[in-house]
């Protein structure tokens, strides 16, 4: 299935290429878990920091189940911020 992977600040560089303002279309399968699209695109998980899935937080201990995503979904990462 097809869904938007948005990656913000320090971890916008590890976008494929093709990849316009922080966004990329990617492909993932049906039964995918979030944690294994961070992982896929060399997101260490520790700066997976904010995780929204269609703009709701998903947090960490429920990143290892399926059927989190559907068609068309968008998958959002920001790391910790410092500063204020």
């Amino acid at each position: 299935m097809q869904i938007t992977l948005k990656l913000y600040a320090t971890l916008s560089d590890r976008l494929p290429d093709g990849a316009v303002k922080n966004a990329a279309e990617i492909i993932v399968e049906d039964d995918v878990t979030l944690n294994k699209v961070i992982d896929r695109y060399n997101v260490p998980r520790e700066l997976a920091h904010l995780v929204l899935v269609n703009g709701h937080f998903v947090c960490d201990t429920d990143r290892d189940q399926t059927g989190a995503l559907v068609e068309g979904d968008v998958l959002a990462i920001w790391p910790p911020v410092a500063g204020g």
